[in-house]
């Protein structure tokens, strides 16, 4: 990749063509690093990717050829597991405010998940989805922004149950809010595979499905198929998916795969909001 992000492109590629030749220079990059921990590289690599798969395109990245798919998959774990470090750092260094609510903007895409999170609440009250008492999130992790941002600017009332993995992201993220007892008590986080997670599923009104759950599209089915067995009838999912050149960045979910849910709306941004949401109701 020539300075300035600009890449060479063997001559009568088509614009797809071009634009996957682009993507793979940059895995190729990306995985020669030692650590993907934020550092003035790392950030400037994800950047440039970030900027590559943003704008609309009409790429399917389902029908890429084998090995296109192999390196899209490997990019979409690292673009997970450098996310999950991004907010481990931040959420360490809010961490040391004695009110870490008051920094979140801190944070570089903060402003992205305040646009998702109005997205979210905006598709459910335009569906008639009454403002739940419980919500669950499903792969929550060390900065759970979605929730916060929920809790504080649209849900006030609602209790959120935060489900991640690993417990150390659960007690930075509690730790997070501990300076707020209003809030804190309205955060309960869980250190649960999902998949492990069967009766309490249909304690919640509403499920938050994090695009990293699941990472490629057989994971995701099962853990479609895992809420549609255990979520109460008419309860809703909101899952985050990925459209367009966006699928080399998350996985991408198709409606088709919703079985057990009734597909009620389809939002696919087009601005610095990456992530495509799907609202659906539990049959």
């Amino acid at each position: 990749m020539g300075k300035g992000g600009e890449n060479s492109c063997p001559a009568g590629m088509t614009a797809e063509k071009q634009l996957v030749h682009k993507v793979d220079e940059v895995y190729k990059r990306l995985i020669k690093l030692e650590s993907l921990c934020p550092s003035k590289v790392v950030n400037n690599l994800f950047t440039q990717l970030v900027l590559l798969c943003t704008p609309v395109s009409s790429i399917d990245v389902q029908k890429l050829s084998e090995a296109e798919q192999e390196m899209r998959s490997k990019l979409i774990c690292l673009c997970g597991k450098a996310e999950g470090l991004l907010e481990s750092h931040y959420s360490a260094i809010l961490g040391q405010f004695p009110d870490p609510m008051e920094h979140l903007a801190s944070f570089p895409y903060y402003n992205n998940y305040k646009k998702l999170a109005r997205l979210e609440f905006g598709m459910m009250i335009d569906n008639g989805v009454p403002v739940p008492e419980h919500l669950a999130f499903v792969g929550s992790g060390p900065l759970p922004l979605t929730s916060l941002v929920l809790a504080m600017e649209h849900m006030p009332s609602t209790r959120f149950h935060n489900y991640d993995l690993d417990p150390v992201a659960n007690a930075v993220a509690a730790r997070l809010v501990a300076a707020r007892p209003e809030l804190s008590r309205r955060m309960a986080f869980h250190t649960c595979n999902v998949m492990d997670a069967a009766g309490q599923l249909a304690d919640y009104e509403v499920v938050f499905l994090a695009a990293l759950v699941g990472m490629d599209r057989r994971g995701k089915a099962e853990v479609i198929r895992h809420l549609a067995e255990n979520m109460a009838p008419g309860a809703f999912l909101l899952l985050r998916t990925a459209h367009g050149a966006r699928g080399f960045l998350y996985p991408v979910v198709d409606v088709d795969d919703l079985h057990g849910f009734h597909v009620i709306s389809v939002v696919h941004p087009t601005d610095e909001v990456i992530n495509s949401v799907i609202l659906a109701r539990k049959c």
